[in-house]
């Protein structure tokens, strides 16, 4: 049956991307998305997240429909009728919340609207986005059959295979997680096992429900949230004590079982976003979850901490503040990646404003185009050639490792290293 399928992956960023290349390799698969310049994009070749190198997406494309022409490849394309014929559909569209910190499920909603569409009896639908325990039945299916017409269990089926892409990481590719696969019948479960074990050479592990793989999901990036809050509320607190909080976390960790987890900004659209979606479901049946917000609460204020603790820093150097010139490297949510979204670089440059600084950010990754849309801000792809008072390491580009900072810092200025990486600083996190 393996060979049967034909697959339409809707959503092509950071996760459809990298998933539909390594299923065309071994099925025809049609990649769907809205943004039609992102499939001109990648009908050239080029990914403009990095995350699939034209040396490997080039192969695998294909310039006609895979589903007719009976053969495996990609086919990227922005018309609906390009996935009609598809009879498995893998929906990987963002999940992200609203300016209330709320889940909104509207890209959900759309996707599967737009599969709802095109559903023939007997299609499979499996959703990779991020949601809380009961989103696929309760929030998704309802769309499917109310836009196909038909009964699900009945003339289609689902399953839930949470993606778990880390952007930028080039050693855990998506081939390389072992993934957690799941069912809305026991039957359609260990096909989408199979499905997704034909070409995850890692493995997988298939949930005994929905609910279960979604639960799975969403207490992964939950958990790490947890503990970073807890790590950098130590940070906080051994700033006060005039101890170094890097140091201590390395005696620390000479023990075995010592997790080794660092302070630092939580952005991104998985840590940062992840909690609070279990956290609704929580409050919608009744309890509200203290050590889930409260991790958030902290992870969030991190920004401004930080600013802050700049700034003293540069009182205690006797600098003037107000109209300092302030280097900020990096503004991607994390290193060696141009994803900027939920990015926490930006709470960091708001706090200096906020005290009246100059902000200049340089970051070789990130596409300034994108930055000015969704924040505002200017970033610079090349490090100017002048001298500032204080250089702020928000980022750990490896670009920044090997840049002699003193270079271009004005005499007695300042170096605040958020990562805990540069050998010289005169302050960190």
């Amino acid at each position: 049956m393996e060979k049967q399928f034909k697959i339409a992956v809707i959503g092509l960023g950071y996760v459809g991307l990298p998933l539909g290349r390594l299923f065309a390799t071994q099925y025809p698969v049609v990649g769907f998305d809205i943004n039609q310049n992102r499939i001109e994009e990648l009908n050239t070749g080029v990914d403009s997240t990095l995350e699939v190198e034209p040396e490997v997406l080039k192969p695998i494309l294909t310039q006609e429909n895979p589903f007719q022409a009976d053969q495996n490849g990609l086919y990227c394309s922005y018309d609906i009728n390009d996935i009609k014929d598809a009879n498995v559909y893998i929906i990987t569209v963002p999940t992200p919340v609203d300016k209330h910190n709320r889940p909104d499920l509207t890209p959900l909603y759309k996707a599967s609207e737009t599969v709802g569409k095109v559903l023939s009896k007997g299609d499979i639908v499996i959703y990779e986005s991020t949601v809380y325990p009961g989103a696929t039945e309760e929030e998704c299916i309802p769309v499917l059959e109310k836009v196909s017409g038909m009964k699900f269990n009945e003339d289609f089926f689902a399953g839930y295979s949470p993606e778990r892409i880390n952007p930028g990481d080039k050693e855990h590719t998506v081939e390389k997680i072992l993934k957690v696969t799941s069912g809305s019948t026991p039957e359609i479960g260990e096909i989408v096992d199979s499905l997704y074990r034909s070409v995850i050479i890692a493995g997988t592990h298939l949930a005994p429900t929905i609910k279960i793989a979604e639960a799975a999901k969403v207490i992964e990036n939950s958990q790490r949230d947890i503990n970073i809050a807890f790590v950098n509320e130590l940070a906080k607190i051994f700033n006060l004590l005039e101890i170094d909080t890097h140091a201590v976390l390395k005696a620390a960790g000479t023990k075995w079982n010592f997790l080794p987890f660092k302070p630092g900004l939580v952005g991104g659209h998985c840590i940062g976003v992840d909690p609070y979606y279990l956290a609704q479901k929580a409050q919608e049946n009744g309890y509200h979850p203290e050590i889930i917000l409260a991790g958030r609460r902290l992870n969030d204020s991190m920004g401004q901490y930080v600013a802050s603790q700049l700034v003293k820093t540069m009182i205690k150097k006797k600098l003037t503040i107000n109209d300092a010139k302030v280097l900020n490297l990096g503004i991607t949510f994390k290193e060696n990646c141009p994803d900027v979204r939920n990015t926490k670089a930006v709470d960091v440059i708001r706090g200096l404003e906020d005290y009246a600084l100059q902000v200049t950010t340089f970051d070789p990754w990130a596409d300034p185009a994108e930055v000015k849309h969704e924040y505002g801000l200017t970033v610079v792809n090349e490090i100017p050639d002048e001298k500032f008072d204080a250089i702020i390491l928000t980022v750990a580009h490896n670009e920044f490792m090997n840049l002699d900072l003193r270079k271009h810092l004005k005499e007695g200025g300042v170096i605040y290293d958020v990562k805990g990486i540069l050998e010289e600083c005169d302050s960190r996190l």
